[in-house]
Formats: C-alpha cells, sequence, structure tokens
C-alpha cells in the first residue's frame, strides 16, 4: 500500500483538494482514520490531556509519543503520520531535536514530525529538513507555551502579532517545513498567510480558507467531556453511546440477564454426569443451573437448525 507522502500533500495544496487530517493515539482508531481515506494522521500530544488526563500538554515525554505512534502507524494503512515533538525535546537547540527527532523516526516508524514555534524554531526545521526528516510546523496558539500565552487565546489579534505570525510562517517555509499548521488565529490572518506561503496550512480553529483542517478525534466524536473548544465541532456524541452501552452492560450484569445461553460454552449430559459422579459434594443447585443452561443451548441449537432446513 502506497503512503501518503509530503509531494502527495503538496499537490493536494497545489489543486486546491482541501486537506483532512485526524489525530489518533491507538491502533484501532488509526485503522478508522485510514479506511475513511484521511490524507494524514497526526500522534499530537494532546494524548496527554485526552489519554493521559494531565492539564496540558506539557508533561507529555518523548516515550509517551513512540509508545502511542508505534501502534498508530501499525494500523495507518496509506494515511501519512505525522508525529508531535513533546515538550522538552527541541527548545534546548537544534542538536538535541535531530537526535530526538531521528529516534521518534526510527522506533515508531512514522513519516514526519511536527514542531511548535515560528523563527524560534526556524533554525532546527532547516537542521532537520537538511537530515531527510520532513517537519510540519505550527505557529498561533501553540500549546506547549500555553503558560506563557496566559492560557488558550486566539493568537494574531493585533497588527503587530499578525505580522509577526505572517512572518513566522515565511520563515518555516524557508527553513524547509512541509506544511504548517495555524491553530486559534482569526481567519483574515489565516487566509493571509495561505496566499502568501505555497505550503500547506492546515487549520485548527483558523478559519475556512486553510489548505486543510485538523481536530482532535475525541473532540469530534464527543469522547472528551472536560470541555468543548468553540473550534471543534463533535460530529457524533460517540461518548453518550459509549456510556449508555456501558449503563446497559452493568444493568444486564446485575440482573444476571447477561450472559446468556448464547455468550456460553457447554458440555453433553454425559460428560456433565461423570464430573457429577466424581464431585458428590457438588451444589445441587448449581449443577441445575448448569443444566438448565445446557437445555437452553440444546434448544437454541435446535431452532438454528430448523430455520436452516427451512432456508434450504
Amino acid at each position: 500500500m502506497k503512503k501518503n507522502t509530503i509531494t502527495d500533500i503538496q499537490n493536494m495544496r497545489d489543486q486546491g483538494s482541501p486537506i483532512a487530517m485526524i489525530t489518533a493515539y491507538d491502533y484501532p482508531s488509526a485503522c478508522l482514520a485510514s479506511e475513511a481515506e484521511i490524507p494524514i494522521i497526526l500522534v499530537g500530544d494532546t494524548l496527554g490531556m485526552v489519554v493521559l488526563g494531565y492539564d496540558s500538554t506539557i508533561p507529555v515525554t518523548i516515550d509517551d509519543m513512540i509508545h502511542h505512534a508505534k501502534a498508530v502507524v501499525r494500523g495507518s494503512g496509506a494515511s501519512h503520520v505525522v508525529v508531535d515533538m513533546p515538550f522538552g525535546s527541541y527548545q534546548s537547540g537544534w542538536q538535541d531535536a535531530l537526535r530526538n527527532a531521528t529516534k521518534i523516526l526510527q522506533e515508531t516508524g512514522c513519516d514526519s514530525v511536527k514542531i511548535e514555534g515560528g523563527s524560534r524554531s526556524a533554525e532546527t526545521v532547516q537542521r532537520l529538513s537538511e537530515a531527510g526528516i520532513p517537519v510540519m510546523g505550527h505557529i498561533g496558539l501553540t500549546p506547549q507555551s500555553v503558560k506563557q500565552f496566559g492560557g488558550f487565546k486566539v493568537q494574531g489579534k493585533t497588527p503587530k502579532d499578525a505580522v509577526h505570525l505572517i512572518s513566522d510562517a515565511k520563515e518555516l517555509e524557508s527553513a524547509g517545513a512541509y506544511a504548517v499548521v495555524l491553530e486559534l488565529i482569526p481567519v483574515a490572518l489565516s487566509q493571509m498567510i495561505t496566499q502568501r506561503i505555497s505550503i500547506p496550512t492546515i487549520g485548527i480553529g483558523a478559519g475556512p480558507f486553510c489548505s486543510g483542517q485538523v481536530q482532535v478525534m475525541h473532540d469530534i466524536l464527543g469522547l472528551f467531556n472536560k470541555f468543548q473548544p468553540k473550534h471543534a465541532k463533535q460530529f457524533h456524541n460517540v461518548g453518550g453511546d459509549i456510556l449508555a452501552t456501558l449503563m446497559e452492560y452493568r444493568k444486564q450484569v446485575e440482573d444476571r440477564s447477561f450472559p446468556s445461553a448464547n455468550e456460553s460454552f457447554y458440555m453433553d449430559d454425559h460428560a456433565l454426569e461423570l464430573i457429577r459422579s466424581q464431585l458428590p459434594d457438588l451444589d445441587n443447585d448449581l449443577s441445575d443451573a448448569v443444566r438448565i443452561m445446557t437445555e437452553q443451548n440444546y434448544e437454541l441449537i435446535a431452532r438454528v437448525s430448523e430455520f436452516e432446513n427451512i432456508m434450504d
């Protein structure tokens, strides 16, 4: 199966085909994203919040990212897999960044990495690109710097900040980034940036004029109920469905309607009698209960056989 490459992603941008990108943190989610033909899967450090239960992405480690990325890559199919470089893995200089990015690629088999920051990360992006490691940039609201921003706030609202973000995007393009995420910035600004650089822009809370969009899977499926970001549309309340299912499971366990004959396994009467003869102290009530379920099973088999004969 041919993987989506950074060339394919660039071609989508050049042809005006909107690029869908979604987060995934495990094998089943990656399989579903791949089956849905999502071009890019992001193993985001958001796993710290929606999977590991942290209050931010800052506690996430390289080992955390590698552990989850391995599972995602195994289920990714043709989807391009990009892995977030977590806080502390690249801020100390491009040498550490190169070493850590190499480790992520070697141990996970992913296709690229993502680094937050504009001009401050440009040299790192350049060094990694020169070493053959594809890098996706990320500007605007960069969650790893949330403490510096004073919270999850829209960025680029003033002329000075907007011009700075446009410059950041251009620097990342010049440094060799193959795409750049624009997070929580005004629609007009994201359009200006998208028009001024030739690499794809991937928006999250940046309006409809980017080359593509990225969302956290748990947000769009209603699986994370601590808060619902304004930029996230809940396409289906899967979390509500799961909760209802779990409650029904608990109810059926409590009223002993599960497991039934359909979910149980049996032995024939002769084997059961032999066991009873060897265990004279076997509780009669228990033995009778087993026999009743066995009879229920035989009745079920008979009904299935009768149905099959009718169908034949």
